[in-house]
């Protein structure tokens, strides 16, 4: 039996022991990967993110349009450089019925910022989301003050990736527990979670309502929601197109035009939120030239790949930020396809001859570096194509202050809040967790620093555009594109639309 029929096999028994049918009320997902877990601190997926956001709420959240609303929070403001106040919202009840309070805000927090406060010594893997998160003070019943070791002026953009837990719960069934038992404060509850298969939840009628600033606030308009785990792209479409599932997630680009011309669906698509780029050993003898690393960007036909092999769902990008992100600069060079100047560039590096180089990449994108490679060899740099697993790729070119062994590297980077911080400084900053190229310059460093200390929203933007211009001229890494998110839709569905972030929100999605 194949996946997507064992999806749908499970999914039809389970209805029918519920002694459902297949109503109005069921919103059903098809989606591209199962939940890693459903603690909402132990994890760094954007999948997972997506299952747990619907049953859990946050101190702040984003509409679609990626603006920031108070959610749990009634309201906060910053009260110094260093200081921000969360004013509680009273009468949240968590789905076992207890009330959720500013402590249980407050033990949320620590025990994602805070050393060893998983349990068993183990820290939080969202740890680095809260920056420099110090301590948190509870000021009333309903107020709560978080204090950072230095300005943060990122705090609010992050928070709506942090979501509030119950202390008393937490305790209760320890981190263990809460890989798979749930007792959030979100639109839904969790039902039951059948590994590999379904995440299935039902509407919390006792749910205060959601952001006052994201109508209509009130309980969720579906009495059930399943994500459906069905990995193969075809499947999912499939599922779609039978009615057997509402929204699919990554429809593919070559199934857009099958999905658009059936009557009963639609494609919606968003600007998305990871820049695809090609790292290059700048610490290696040969890419450590800027003539070489200049030869393989103008070497490379970004708008061929965009409009045939990504089919126009994309944005070419010359420097590491997305056109949407905070503090983009917009007026970066761009180097165009020219594989005569690439040949030249090569020669004046002292490599008439060309060069032969390595391109690691993961599996998924195998089809893509293949498409890419031919172009640079068509320019001299003679590419072969290495496919390895994601954890193998991270610790050959992402292992802090390690030798890299590499010549390039297909990858991307996520910024879930469109603010520089949260891409610019993993990848650019020397020796910094996701700077796959092992580029440093120092210039660099310190306005990544003083941007992510700065108040002032004018003077910061400015010192992203001034360290993204110096980082395009260096060329550490080749900018390519970031790909717009698609959504095969039935139109059954209303209230809902794609969100930049990745995330599905369920809340105010209804089915006609």
């Amino acid at each position: 039996m194949t996946m997507f029929k064992k999806a749908i096999a499970t999914s039809a028994m389970l209805l029918m022991t519920a002694g459902a049918s297949l109503s109005a009320q069921e919103l059903r997902i098809g989606f591209s990967r199962d939940a890693d877990t459903l603690d909402p601190a132990n994890h760094r997926n954007r999948e997972t993110q997506t299952i747990i956001r619907n049953i859990y709420d946050g101190i702040l959240t984003r509409d679609s349009s990626m603006n920031i609303h108070a959610e749990i929070a009634e309201s906060y403001r910053q009260v110094s450089p260093t200081e921000y106040d969360f004013v509680i919202r009273q009468g949240i009840t968590f789905h076992d019925g207890s009330e959720l309070t500013v402590e249980d805000v407050k033990f949320t927090l620590e025990r994602l910022f805070k050393e060893g406060a998983m349990g068993n010594g183990q820290t939080s893997p969202r740890a680095s989301l809260l920056g420099p998160m110090e301590s948190v003070e509870i000021l009333d019943d309903n107020t709560l003050r978080v204090h950072l070791s230095e300005p943060w002026p990122l705090l609010p953009a992050m928070l709506p990736f942090q979501e509030v837990v119950s202390k008393a719960f937490v305790e209760r069934v320890g981190t263990s527990g809460m890989a798979s038992q749930v007792n959030g404060a979100g639109p839904f509850k969790l039902v039951r979670w059948n590994r590999g298969e379904s995440v299935i939840m039902e509407r919390f009628d006792d749910y205060y309502g959601g952001a006052a600033g994201i109508p209509p606030v009130e309980t969720a308009c579906v009495e059930r929601v399943i994500f459906q785990v069905i990995p193969e792209s075809a499947s999912r479409v499939a599922a779609l197109l039978s009615g057997d599932v509402h929204i699919i997630s990554e429809l593919p680009t070559f199934s857009v035009n099958q999905v658009r011309n059936n009557p009963n669906t639609d494609v919606m698509t968003v600007n998305g939120t990871r820049s695809f780029f090609i790292a290059m050993n700048n610490e290696s003898d040969l890419f450590s030239d800027l003539k070489v690393r200049q030869a393989v960007a103008h070497a490379i036909n970004k708008d061929l790949i965009v409009d045939r092999i990504l089919d126009g769902y994309a944005t070419s990008i010359d420097g590491i930020l997305s056109p949407d992100a905070f503090g983009k600069n917009h007026d970066l060079p761009t180097y165009d396809y020219d594989p005569a100047k690439a040949r030249a560039l090569l020669a004046e590096a002292g490599y008439p001859d060309g060069i032969e180089v390595t391109m690691d990449v993961e599996g998924a994108f195998r089809d893509t570096a293949e498409a890419i490679a031919s172009l640079l060899t068509n320019a001299g740099i003679r590419t072969r194509v290495a496919v390895s697993e994601g954890a193998i790729l991270t610790q050959k070119w992402r292992t802090q202050g390690g030798e890299k062994s590499g010549d390039l590297y297909f990858s991307s980077w996520g910024n879930g809040s469109l603010d520089p911080h949260d891409i610019f400084v993993p990848t650019h900053r020397t020796n910094d967790r996701g700077n796959s190229a092992g580029y440093a310059n120092p210039r660099v460093d310190e306005l990544l620093d003083a941007g992510a200390a700065e108040l002032d929203v004018e003077r910061r933007a400015a010192i992203y555009r001034e360290a993204e211009a110096i980082a395009a001229a260096d060329v550490p890494y080749v900018y390519l594109w970031v790909p717009q998110d698609i959504y095969g839709v039935s139109n059954r569905v209303s209230g809902w639309s794609p969100s930049p972030d990745s995330r599905i929100n369920l809340h105010n999605a209804c089915l006609n």
